[in-house]
């Protein structure tokens, strides 16, 4: 059981969760031509807080997780909104290639950061797009570790010129980024400290 198992149930009472998802998927309806053919694929997706707010801009949405409390939890939420065009897998897409799916739009939010190799993953999400496919990473600016603390072994936000510089080599075009969302959070030494949200977007050829 990994720690998103542990903190899958109570996972949407937090409403940071919806306040952060809703602001991703505004920009990404923004910054992004939304079609209602578009297959996708959120990476990461926990619950799938996100998708659930883009679900009626789009034509089938894959969240994917390793996971299996959020998948329960999303499976859960699926059934009880009767949502069809949302699904779930259980699978790690850091470690395996994901064969026979393809999407117009990949998003992940608040994931990246605890990837160990960064620009396998993103590779990866070059393979599964089709033909001008667009990609949309939220994630943390680059912060001193307080944001998780002692202990964690991810990665302490990011740079964004060299997060821009691993989409670029991946082949992604018209490569740009924002600030999107606040997150407040209190610290170890018990002080309010505010973490700024970045969206990146991209395209493939």
């Amino acid at each position: 059981m990994n720690e998103f198992d542990i903190k899958a149930s109570e996972w949407d009472k937090n409403q940071m969760h919806w306040d952060r998802s809703a602001a991703i998927a505004g920009e990404i309806m923004k910054h992004i031509p939304l079609k209602p053919w578009f297959k996708t694929m959120e990476y990461g997706a926990g619950t799938g807080i996100l998708s659930f707010i883009l679900k009626d801009h789009l034509n089938e949405i894959l969240l994917l997780d390793n996971s299996s409390g959020m998948i329960k939890q999303a499976d859960e939420k699926i059934r009880a909104t009767a949502t069809k065009n949302i699904r779930t897998r259980l699978f790690d897409l850091e470690h395996s290639d994901l064969d026979g799916e393809k999407f117009d739009l990949i998003y992940t939010l608040m994931v990246l950061h605890h990837v160990d190799d960064v620009a396998s993953i993103i590779k990866r999400f070059r393979k599964l797009l089709n033909p001008g496919g667009f990609l949309a990473i939220a994630d943390l600016y680059e912060e001193d570790g307080s944001f998780h603390g002692e202990g964690f072994t991810g990665h302490k936000g990011f740079n964004l010129d060299n997060l821009t510089s691993l989409v670029s080599d991946a082949g992604f075009l018209d490569i740009s980024h924002r600030k999107c969302f606040i997150i407040k959070r209190t610290t170890e030494e018990n002080k309010t400290k505010e973490f700024d949200v970045f969206l990146l977007t991209a395209v493939i050829p």
